[in-house]
């Protein structure tokens, strides 16, 4: 009896000194960093960003892949099929609660097939407008899109993106009905609103602050809690009549579902550790945004929560995707 405890003893001994040898020997290789968007977008820059710190405090690359298409679902499903020892991630946003809903039958189920690793931070969604527009306010514009329902324009990064659902739940909010146009991205639908194709636009914050700083558009209102370091002149929609309402860009770290959950906590760790940083503090305002530590529970209930209130979104709206 006493042989088989001493046996048993040292299996496990020998079992949890190899889980923790293979522990501290993560990262063991380059880690890639999956972003299913182009290069030079928020979400690449964001990545880049987190990847350079990373790099530094583990040890190994961090590796940026873009692998844009199908809204971003061909990204997500090549890191749920990766092999969960944390060397492929995903850089995800907002796209990751509402594809669920607005692709069907569900292309992925996030809860089931990846683990949350950290937030990482947030960009605003801004209505911004071509300069010769005759309203300067969310107030003004409201008052001309109830005189002519329907005829006012503004211009998305794509149907179902997060610019256009915010749009969506600011107008019914407002009860107010705008005339959605979608693009193939922020860029061309920032290039007609310059050019006076149409006169709105709702992408994030990042894409639009250099037109803004060269005179070529004129920002309403930002989609955020607090005013935008960027705008600081600019009202936020809460203070334009909508309080408690916001629209962000949200970015965050996940994993394939079985990684091991001490990989999971060092990879959080990290993240918190870099977003205390001040480059990265710096490098995060510089494009319009704000740094969001917190744990990764925190960010599992934010994935929940955008999940069903894009769901209700997609269904009453009927958003189809491009």
């Amino acid at each position: 009896m006493k042989l088989a405890q001493c046996l048993w003893a040292f299996m496990l001994a020998s079992g949890f000194a190899s889980v923790s040898l293979a522990q501290s020997a993560y990262p063991s290789k380059p880690v890639k960093v999956v972003v299913g968007y182009a290069a030079g977008g928020a979400v690449d820059v964001v990545a880049r960003t987190i990847g350079q710190s990373l790099s530094a405090s583990m040890g190994q690359p961090f590796v940026v892949e873009n692998k844009p298409g199908a809204g971003t679902n061909i990204a997500v499903k090549s890191v749920i099929t990766a092999e969960p020892d944390g060397h492929t991630l995903l850089m995800a946003a907002n796209a990751l609660a509402a594809n669920m809903s607005l692709y069907q039958p569900a292309p992925f189920d996030a809860e089931k097939d990846l683990v949350a690793v950290s937030l990482v931070g947030r960009v605003p969604v801004v209505i911004a407008a071509n300069p010769n527009v005759p309203y300067a306010s969310v107030k003004q514009l409201i008052e001309a899109a109830k005189g002519k329902p329907n005829s006012i324009a503004y211009g998305s990064p794509g149907n179902g993106s997060t610019p256009h659902m915010a749009i969506e739940l600011f107008a019914r909010a407002a009860g107010i009905d705008l005339q959605h146009i979608p693009y193939r991205g922020g860029s061309p639908a920032i290039t007609d609103t310059i050019g006076g194709q149409v006169p709105l636009v709702a992408v994030n914050a990042l894409e639009v602050l250099p037109h803004v700083r060269s005179g070529r558009l004129k920002v309403l209102a930002v989609l955020s809690p607090n005013r935008s370091a960027n705008f600081p002149e600019v009202p936020t929609i809460a203070e334009s009549g909508f309080p408690g309402f916001e629209a962000s860009v949200w970015y965050g770290l996940v994993a394939p579902a079985a990684t091991p959950k001490p990989i999971v906590t060092r990879l959080h760790a990290e993240v918190q550790k870099a977003l205390q940083s001040k480059e990265v503090r710096e490098r995060m305002t510089g494009v319009g945004g704000e740094v969001v530590p917190g744990s990764s529970d925190m960010f599992t209930q934010l994935l929940r929560s955008e999940h069903l209130r894009y769901e209700k979104l997609v269904r009453d709206a009927n958003i189809k995707p491009d």
